[in-house]
């Protein structure tokens, strides 16, 4: 006897890997770490401030 499958479940269940596959691909091409993340922006503060400091009034 053939298995009874619910066709709704069978179908939500192939979005979900599919939304998930391309979350993962995403993941690969833009991600980054946390770590990544507050380095770049530790870098951005620093070289405001360099660049800040480096300013002249022109009063």
């Amino acid at each position: 006897m053939a298995e009874i499958i619910n066709l709704r479940t069978r179908r939500k269940d192939g979005a979900r890997k599919a939304a998930r596959a391309q979350a993962d691909e995403n993941a690969v091409k833009f991600g980054r770490t946390k770590a990544q993340k507050a380095l770049e922006a530790a870098e951005l503060a620093r070289a405001k401030a360099e660049l800040d400091g480096k300013k002249v009034d022109g009063t």
